[in-house]
């Protein structure tokens, strides 16, 4: 009891870092982790919807985005970042996530790093360094936790992004860690790191070999806290964090400021709602299909979601779909159906779908749905 009084004393008396005018401060959030298909954007809406407090994007690496272009869909005023005529890389809601968004950024060099960041710096809130990520396609370019074992390359990453980047935009800049081997080799990297001017520190609480199944170790957790409290940075915790609640209780127990939902809300997204409690998987599926739909998602990310998010015995049945027409006839989604349609013939997957082509062979259409659609050229995104 006397450390945690001792501890919530000193974060009282520490000054904080500024957080910049078009930042966010990660203090008193529960937010979503950035998860790769995980992260797209209905799957943002969604967290938001049921009340997480910030959301991450997927990692973005910086040669992905370099080179693009930035456009304004008509139909949605969704803001997406293309190469070439069919390929969107990254794409944000600027009324929905606006205030709340983190993009999240693989690279291995400060100089890539900035001229990737300023791509995107006016739509986001904050821009996140990944230096936590242990997959081979990460860590073999010097990337995700590869920056571990280059704390010198980490720093300087970092400090360009402040300087560069965060001062001009007036964004924060943010950095993921993993827990090394040792206590002192943590303290060690995390002093380095909140001296970069970064003003939001996320720890996840497993070393680099450590895969998801095994147990999260918050043994180091409020040294981590300590050290980023003295230097006025935000700590955020991530790892086996299941709920909002879960995560609150948490942030007392450790001193940390704030927590990261990741494979818990891939599950159910209702995890974040202040309410507590998971609501029926059929409610957030419904919630999904319709974001997927307003922002004309990939039907790929959206399928693999979906498994994500229906039952197994029940995802089953909708194996075979291949429109969003399908989904919605099998889910029996009835109200969703007529967006369905729309954004089926946007994407070109009207001839794909199985159960409508099916019903149109025997020159029979579902009851009480309409299969027109309406008569007005599609408009094309405009670059802007």
């Amino acid at each position: 009891m006397l450390r945690f009084l001792r501890s919530a004393m000193t974060a009282m008396t520490t000054a904080r870092v500024p957080i910049p005018a078009n930042g966010v401060d990660y203090r008193g959030k529960i937010v979503l982790a950035p998860m790769v298909r995980s992260g797209e954007l209905p799957s943002r809406l969604l967290a938001l919807k049921y009340g997480a407090d910030l959301v991450w994007g997927p990692e973005t690496v910086d040669r992905a985005l370099i080179g693009t272009s930035r456009r304004v869909n008509p139909r949605n005023g969704i803001i997406e970042f293309t190469r070439g005529q069919g390929s969107i890389i990254y794409r944000i809601d600027p009324v929905r996530e606006k205030g709340k968004l983190v993009f999240q950024i693989g690279t291995a060099s400060p100089e890539l790093a900035v001229e990737a960041a300023k791509l995107v710096a006016a739509d986001v809130n904050g821009i996140d360094v990944n230096s936590g990520c242990p997959k081979p396609f990460s860590t073999s370019g010097g990337m995700g936790a590869a920056l571990l074992r280059n704390p010198d390359k980490l720093v300087s990453i970092l400090t360009a992004l402040v300087d560069e980047v965060g001062k001009p935009f007036q964004i924060g800049v943010s950095v993921k860690i993993r827990i090394l081997e040792t206590p002192e080799e943590t303290k060690a990297l995390v002093s380095r790191l909140v001296k970069t001017g970064i003003t939001g520190l996320t720890v996840h609480c497993r070393t680099t070999p450590m895969r998801p199944r095994e147990r999260a170790i918050r043994d180091q957790l409020r040294m981590v806290a300590d050290v980023c409290h003295e230097a006025g940075v935000a700590c955020v915790m991530n790892g086996d964090v299941t709920t909002r609640n879960e995560g609150l209780e948490l942030m007392k127990e450790y001193g940390v400021d704030g927590a990261m939902i990741a494979t818990s809300a891939e599950a159910n997204s209702s995890c974040f709602r202040p309410e507590g409690g998971l609501l029926p998987w059929k409610d957030v599926v419904h919630a999904y299909l319709r974001f997927c739909m307003e922002t004309e998602n990939r039907f790929g990310n959206t399928k693999y979601l979906l498994n994500m998010l229906i039952p197994s015995k029940e995802f089953h049945h909708s194996k075979s779909s291949k429109s969003y027409y399908d989904f919605c006839h099998v889910l029996g989604f009835d109200d969703l159906v007529p967006a369905a349609l729309q954004v089926d013939e946007i994407m070109n997957l009207t001839h794909k779908s199985i159960f409508k082509n099916s019903a149109a062979s025997q020159n029979q259409e579902p009851e009480g749905v309409d299969f027109s659609l309406p008569s007005q050229p599609t408009k094309q995104a405009v670059a802007v």
